[in-house]
């Protein structure tokens, strides 16, 4: 069981810039694949940034491509996720997600995700 823990959310003024970090309980296979999440207010869980822990492709959400970028630390089983020029739409709680059977095809699906984060919340407003 894969237990995964983010952390680095906060309140930041328009334009500027957080790190979320996911730390993994455990070193997953190098199969898994890692994801960032995101469910602003009255909204549906979407999908920001992904990619497998073996490197490849990283995934990104139009809506944030250029200004987020999604980043490993393989020592320290940790994702992160660097958010830059950030606006009040970004507002939301971001989480983090793990799957070891996904395939690419389906890695924007937050269903197809088995393990999940609790979660950590980003406030962007002046």
């Amino acid at each position: 069981q894969v237990q995964l823990a983010e952390s680095g959310g906060g309140l930041v003024q328009p334009g500027g810039s957080l790190r979320l970090s996911c730390a993994a309980s455990e070193r997953t296979s190098s199969r898994f694949v890692m994801a960032w999440f995101r469910q602003g207010p009255g909204k549906e869980r979407e999908f920001v940034a992904a990619f497998r822990w073996n490197g490849g492709y990283t995934y990104y959400a139009d809506s944030v491509k250029g200004r987020f970028t999604m980043s490993r630390d393989n020592a320290k089983n940790t994702v992160y996720l660097q958010m830059n020029s950030l606006q009040p739409e970004d507002t939301a709680i971001y989480y983090c997600a793990a799957d070891g059977t996904i395939i690419l095809s389906s890695i924007r699906t937050a269903g197809q995700y088995d393990y999940w984060g609790q979660g950590t919340e980003v406030t962007v407003s002046a």
